[in-house]
């Protein structure tokens, strides 16, 4: 009988045990399974560096790679500068996977409720209502918008859509809406490529007027040259104050000479903006950004200090103020098709 009891607990003690162990693994791989399907990025600053401001990045284009740029900028916010971040991406429902190729869909928008501001760098988006409406939301409040390279043409709908938002799309007609996203906020929508598409990049040139007149966004750039190709500009963007004219290229290395045959445009601008039935805001506009440009200090420089002067905070730009990536910024080149498929938000954390 002693036996058979003492049988009966050590069996007991194995089965808890045995449930112990295998709760802890179902937790494991619960915790592991929700972190497969976070659909997007957070990182909070260190209570000592917090500058209680908070900035939404949007990723979500086909060609420039900002599922990549984004998060590299993000962290370098949080880490260096003590800003919360938070970065969005383009999610297929189905896979929970990024996929910069499908245009319907970018989880988190909501995070723009208390948002300081936005840094956006989508192409072509057609997103839903209830997505689209925190972006329009955001935009009447007047609150500061930081838009990079294909931000131009941000967003795109079809012509039988019967979105309340499609006025976004950056062919839009109307007079109140010329241009969409990119005519009515950022000052220009998509035009053309000024210069020649992968065989020319941009090589920066800095507003004299700007740089003697100390303008602070401006401090500390010096030399930017990108592999992506100057945009070309058609608005004469009254009101706005051109920081940075772009030259393309003859080639796509840094020492490669100037194309003096074509125009200098303008690839760096503030402005404000004011969408109908809004209140008014400011805005920073750069047609470079793709994710290999931003292997350019002096560019992320300018970023950096832009997002200091659409925060208010123009006071604390100095000229050496940390732009160095946190972690290995491997940036791959431009080009349809070349996102690293199978990842999700986790694997840029």
């Amino acid at each position: 009988m002693i036996q058979a009891n003492k049988y009966i607990h050590n069996l007991n003690l194995w089965t808890t045990k045995l449930g112990a162990i295998l709760l802890l693994y179902l937790l494991t791989i619960n915790s592991w399974a929700c972190a497969q399907q976070k659909e997007w990025l957070h990182f909070k600053p260190q209570t000592s560096k917090a500058k209680a401001k908070k900035i939404v990045l949007v990723s979500g284009d086909e060609e420039y790679r900002s599922e990549e740029s984004m998060p590299m900028l993000a962290k370098l916010l949080t880490t260096h500068h003590g800003f919360e971040t938070v970065v969005l991406f383009a999610i297929d429902p189905n896979t929970k996977q990024i996929n910069p190729e499908y245009q319907k869909n970018i989880p988190g928008l909501s995070n723009l409720k208390d948002a300081d501001l936005m840094i956006i760098a989508t192409r072509f988006r057609e997103l839903p209502d209830d997505q689209m409406k925190h972006i329009d939301d955001y935009l009447k409040v007047g609150k500061p918008v930081i838009g990079l390279r294909t931000a131009t043409h941000a967003f795109n709908f079809a012509k039988e859509s019967k979105s309340p938002y499609k006025h976004y799309a950056y062919n839009e007609k109307s007079e109140t809406w010329k241009g969409g996203f990119g005519g009515i906020v950022l000052g220009e929508t998509w035009v053309n490529h000024h210069g020649d598409h992968g065989k020319e990049g941009s090589r920066a040139l800095i507003n004299g007027l700007e740089a003697e007149a100390k303008n602070p966004i401006l401090l500390g750039v010096k030399d930017i040259w990108v592999p992506s190709d100057v945009y070309g500009i058609r608005n004469k963007l009254d009101g706005a104050r051109i920081l940075v004219f772009g030259q393309p290229t003859l080639g796509m290395n840094a020492d490669s000479p100037l194309n003096w045959r074509k125009a200098i445009m303008p690839v760096a601008w503030t402005k404000d903006y004011q969408i109908p039935g809004g209140k008014k805001g400011r805005v920073f506009t750069t047609t470079m950004g793709s994710s290999i440009d931003l292997k350019s200090a002096d560019l992320r420089r300018l970023i950096v200090n832009a997002t200091y002067w659409a925060l208010g905070q123009s006071e604390a730009i100095k000229e050496d103020l940390n732009v160095n990536p946190v972690g290995n910024f491997e940036a791959n080149m431009f080009g349809f098709g070349t996102y690293e498929k199978g990842k999700y938000p986790k694997d840029y954390q």
